[in-house]
């Protein structure tokens, strides 16, 4: 905030989803299920069949694949010099807000492959029933400290307003208000 009122605008820090690992076993999978229709399509006798090896490879595909794919792509945070932006699903969406200048306590959880890809999840306790939860973020600990620093920055500004009021010299060259009996 400058002297002159103005608010600085609202810039992006940091787009993310989750680390990409989760998409390793679907490729392989991918991988196997086209190397297996390769092998086995238009190799079979009956004509029908081919077509039966074309459309299990194509629900596969869909199962073991996209459906994965689709999960990662529908989950991304953006972290705003403001907020935080959570947005969940595809078909049906879902939009969560957090402002920096709410407070909030912010946590690094990570398990042993999370700490070998160092990732982790980011838990925001915002004082709510359960913390809110930023799944296997890359660079778990970057996040977290980025986030204290964005969150000491946005200080309410009602709060500064009163901080800066109560540094100021009094008014009058009286010394303080403090009232004695009968004078002041």
């Amino acid at each position: 905030m400058s002297g002159t009122g103005e608010v600085a605008p609202e810039a992006i820090v940091a787009r993310l989803r989750p680390h990409a690992r989760v998409l390793f076993w679907p490729s392989l999978g991918l991988l196997a299920i086209l190397a297996a229709t390769g092998y086995f399509a238009g190799s079979l006798r009956p004509a029908w069949l081919n077509y039966i090896v074309l459309g299990v490879s194509a629900v596969l595909v869909i199962v073991v694949f996209l459906a994965p794919l689709l999960a990662w792509l529908g989950r991304s945070y953006t972290i705003t010099t403001r907020r935080i932006v959570l947005r969940r699903g595809l078909l049906v969406r879902t939009r969560q807000e957090l402002l920096h200048s709410r407070g909030y306590d912010v946590t690094v959880r990570q398990n042993g492959m999370q700490q070998l890809f160092r990732s982790g999840d980011v838990l925001i306790n915002t004082g709510l029933d359960r913390p809110v939860v930023l799944h296997d973020i890359p660079s778990a600990d970057l996040v977290q400290s980025a986030l204290h620093e964005l969150m000491e920055r946005s200080l309410n500004p009602i709060a500064a307003r009163r901080q800066q009021e109560q540094s100021r010299p009094p008014e009058h060259g009286y010394p303080d208000e403090t009232t004695s009996w009968g004078t002041r």
